[in-house]
């Protein structure tokens, strides 16, 4: 054999090793890259996940928000209705009542609100006040109540008061006072007008 010949298959068969080396390192690194591919598809999806996850919360969080205020503007809207539907009932109250001075319902009404308000306040010696129109309506009520009851001791202020009707009454010495004029009937009746509204309008009543 030639040296040529042995120096050709030394060169073949290192070439032959490198070649193989080489195929393996190539391979190897193919492998690795479709593991880099995969761990990284699965970071990918695991990002994509949480962005839509991310998104559908926001998402959420704006349609309670939305729904949120509308119903906050429809309780509001409510509230307004009512506030004025009681205000409304209010003036109507306060005609009927005006117009009513002149009527034995009234007197009735006067009477009933005048002993009424004597005993609450328990003085010996009370002032009553009252509107300009009802003095002398509330003069002789009280003569009368007087004549029946000598022990009550009370006297019609000259001072008059602007209220519908009712009176305001205070002990002689000012310590203790009751006010009892309709003004004041008609405002504690405000939270059940507006309570009746509020069933009316939810279909409760």
């Amino acid at each position: 054999m030639s040296s040529n010949s042995a120096l050709e298959r030394t060169i073949s068969k290192v070439l032959s090793q490198k070649e193989a080396e080489l195929i393996s390192k190539i391979d190897s690194a193919y492998q690795e890259s479709l593991n880099n591919l995969e761990a990284s598809r699965g970071k990918l999806e695991a990002e994509r996940t949480r962005i839509v996850e991310s998104a559908r919360k926001q998402g959420e969080n704006l349609k309670r928000q939305i729904v949120g205020s509308g119903r906050l503007a429809a309780r509001n809207q409510e509230l307004l209705i009512i506030e004025s539907a009681v205000n409304n009932a209010f003036e109507e109250a306060r005609k009927k009542l005006a117009a009513s001075g002149g009527k034995d319902s009234y007197r009735e009404l006067s009477s009933s609100i005048i002993e009424e308000s004597v005993l609450s306040v328990g003085s010996d010696e009370v002032v009553i006040e009252c509107n300009k129109n009802d003095s002398g309506l509330i003069r002789k009520i009280l003569s009368d109540l007087q004549e029946k009851n000598p022990k009550v001791q009370a006297k019609v202020s000259d001072r008059s008061i602007d209220v519908l009707g009712g009176i305001k009454i205070k002990s002689a010495d000012g310590t203790m006072t009751y006010d009892n004029t309709l003004d004041s009937r008609i405002e504690r009746l405000k939270p059940l007008i507006r309570k009746n509204i509020a069933q009316m309008l939810r279909g409760e009543a």
